[in-house]
C-alpha cells in the first residue's frame, strides 16, 4: 500500500514521537537501527521529512533529528505519507488501466473509491504521537522478529 520509503518514514516519525519526554535528538544510525532501514536510504527519507517541515535537523556534536514538541502534538500520519508519497495512494487505477473513473470504471473502481476514502480518513485523523505512545507502552512495535 505504502512505498518502502513511506513505510520507513512512518517508522522513523513514530520512533521520534515516542519517548518525547526524554527530549533527545536521534542520530541517523539510531533511527536506521531501530526502524530496520538501510542507513543511506533512511538519510534520504529524513531529508525529505526535514524539507517538508516535519522534522528538524541539527548538525554537529549533539546534533541529529527530532520532531519539535509542538509539532509532535499535532503531526498526523497523513502529513508523513504526503511528504514521501504525495497523493499516489489516491490516484490512478487500482488495476493499472490508463483511464479509470466514475464515467469509465474498472471492475473494482467503486470498491477502491470507498477504501481510499476510509484510508484518507484514517491518515487525517491518526496522530503520530498516539502511535508513539503505543510504541512506548509496548502495545506496538517497529521491527518484526529477526
Amino acid at each position: 500500500m505504502f512505498s518502502k520509503a513511506c513505510m520507513y518514514a512512518i517508522r522513523a516519525s513514530v520512533l521520534m514521537a515516542s519517548r518525547q519526554e526524554i527530549k533527545q535528538r536521534w542520530t541517523l544510525g539510531m533511527i536506521a537501527r531501530d526502524t530496520g532501514a538501510p542507513e543511506a536510504f533512511m538519510a534520504k527519507i529524513l531529508q525529505k521529512l526535514v524539507h517538508a517541515g516535519i522534522l528538524c535537523s541539527v548538525k554537529g556534536p549533539g546534533g541529529g533529528f527530532e520532531i519539535e514538541p509542538a509539532k509532535a502534538k499535532v503531526l498526523r500520519l497523513g502529513e508523513v505519507v504526503s511528504a514521501i508519497d504525495a497523493d499516489a495512494l489516491f490516484n490512478g487505477c487500482a488495476l493499472g488501466f490508463p483511464t479509470c473513473d466514475s464515467r469509465k470504471p474498472c471492475p473494482i473502481h467503486v470498491q477502491v473509491v470507498h477504501v481510499r476514502e476510509r484510508l484518507r480518513n484514517v491518515l487525517g485523523s491518526t496522530l503520530i504521537k498516539d502511535l508513539g505512545k503505543e510504541l512506548d507502552d509496548g502495545t506496538a512495535f517497529l521491527r518484526g522478529k529477526s
